[in-house]
């Protein structure tokens, strides 16, 4: 027998899945928003823009090349360093990344890329796949976490 009580747990967790699509939509958005920004950045080698996409904060974390580098300011000196290349380029695979809402304001984005970085003669095209933790604070979506390795993945 259905009691007013399972009614009422029932209209509620139809009211939550009724509500929880658009929230991740909305998530999905602003996450990929965020790393537009970031990506046109720094193809445009704009570092003080790329700065803006980040979490101020020294808890920042960017995992590059199996090491971690904390603080937005040393991911900030470490692209800068590789920007100093003729050529860089990244170009994303857009239609295979996913967003993953870890809670309602931080998720985290998979997305394999291409990395065009060396002498214009010559330059080398290296596949990586690059997570990126996001958390939504006062001021917006921000980076506060960026994980690379290499795309194995094929």
């Amino acid at each position: 027998m259905t009691t007013r009580r399972d009614l009422g747990r029932m209209a509620v967790a139809v009211a939550a899945a009724a509500i929880a699509p658009p929230a991740l939509a909305d998530g999905e958005a602003g996450v990929r928003d965020l790393y537009g920004r970031f990506l046109a950045a720094q193809n445009t080698r704009d570092l003080a823009a790329v700065r803006a996409t980040l979490w101020p904060s020294p808890k920042f974390l960017w995992v590059s090349d199996g090491r971690p580098f904390w603080g937005p300011g040393a991911l900030i000196e470490r692209m800068g360093a590789f920007q100093r290349a003729e050529v860089w380029r990244v170009d994303p695979s857009f239609e295979r990344s996913r967003v993953v809402e870890v809670a309602p304001d931080a998720a985290f984005l998979s997305v394999p890329l291409v990395l065009t970085i060396g002498d214009a003669a010559a330059p080398a095209h290296l596949k990586w796949l690059v997570g990126v933790l996001c958390r939504r604070g006062g001021e917006g979506w921000r980076i506060a976490a960026l994980f690379t390795t290499e795309d194995k993945g094929g």
